[in-house]
C-alpha cells in the first residue's frame, strides 16, 4: 500500500485577534496521493489558504498531525522545515511574487542557489523549464517587461525547477484574463501529466475545478465535500 504524499489527521488551526480566538480549521482529516491534481474550493474565509500554508510548512497547526511523504512534520519547527520546503514543495502565488530587479532567468534560478548545484547544472535546469513554459526568448527580461501570463509562467518554472514532490498554488489565475488563465491551467495540467507531480490549488475559479481530478470543498473550516472526478462525471457536467 502506497504512503499518501499528504496526510492530515484532525487538524485544527486557531488565531488570536485581540481578545478573540478565531478558528480557521476544524478537525480536518485528509489524504492526497502522489500525482493528484486537486482543487481546494470554498468561499473567502473557509480556510483554503490556511490549509495550504499548513501543508506548505509555512505555518503550524494548533492541534492534529501532519505528514508529508511519510515524514511527520507536526512537531518540527518552521525554521527546521526550511530545507523541506525548498526541496519538496514548489509555490505558485496569485501575485506571482517575482523579484522585480531580477530577470526571468534569474528568478527561476534563485531557488537553486540554495541547493548546492554547480553553475552548469543550474543553468541547464533553468533553460529546461523556461523552454517548457515557452519563455526562453524572454529569459533576460525583468518582470515589469512581461505580461501577467508570462509572469505566471516564470513563477511556474521557478516552482518546478527544484523538482518538488508537491506544487501548491494559491489562486494562480485570479490576476489573469480568461484566455490567459485557461492557457496557464492547461500548462499546469500538462506538467502534472508529464511529471507525475502533485498539484494542490486553493481557488475560487471554476475553470480549475473543472480540470481537477479531485475537488475538496471547505465550509467554515471543515471539509464539506471531497469528490474524485471521473471521466463520467466530466462528460455529464459538460453535457449539462
Amino acid at each position: 500500500m502506497n504512503t499518501p504524499l499528504i496526510k492530515l489527521q484532525a487538524i485544527r488551526k486557531s488565531y488570536t485577534l485581540g481578545k478573540v480566538d478565531v478558528t480557521a480549521l476544524r478537525e480536518v482529516t485528509l489524504e492526497i496521493d502522489t500525482g493528484e491534481f486537486v482543487a481546494l474550493s470554498g468561499a473567502s474565509g473557509s480556510g483554503k489558504t490556511t490549509l495550504l500554508n499548513l501543508i506548505g510548512c509555512i505555518d503550524k497547526a494548533s492541534a492534529g498531525n501532519i505528514q508529508l511523504a511519510g515524514v511527520d512534520v507536526t512537531d518540527i519547527s518552521l525554521p527546521a522545515l526550511v530545507a523541506t520546503r525548498s526541496r519538496k514543495i514548489g509555490f505558485i502565488f496569485q501575485t506571482f511574487n517575482l523579484i522585480p530587479v531580477l530577470s526571468a532567468f534569474e528568478n527561476v534560478e534563485y531557488p537553486l542557489l540554495f541547493a548546492g548545484l554547480a553553475r552548469t547544472q543550474r543553468r541547464a535546469r533553468v533553460w529546461q523549464w523556461l523552454n517548457h513554459v515557452g519563455l526562453e526568448k524572454q529569459a533576460r527580461q525583468r518582470p515589469d517587461q512581461l505580461s501577467g501570463g508570462q509572469r505566471q509562467r516564470v513563477a511556474i518554472a521557478r516552482a518546478m525547477v527544484t523538482d518538488p514532490d508537491l506544487v501548491l498554488a494559491d489562486e494562480p489565475t485570479a490576476n489573469l484574463d480568461s484566455d490567459t488563465a485557461g492557457q496557464i491551467l492547461d500548462l499546469m495540467s500538462q506538467i502534472n501529466r508529464e511529471t507525475g507531480k502533485t498539484f494542490l490549488f486553493a481557488t475560487h475559479d471554476p475553470r480549475i475545478t473543472e480540470r481537477a481530478s479531485r475537488q475538496i470543498h471547505l465550509y467554515d473550516g471543515r471539509i464539506a465535500n471531497d469528490i474524485v472526478i471521473t471521466e463520467t462525471h466530466r462528460r455529464f457536467a459538460n453535457a449539462h
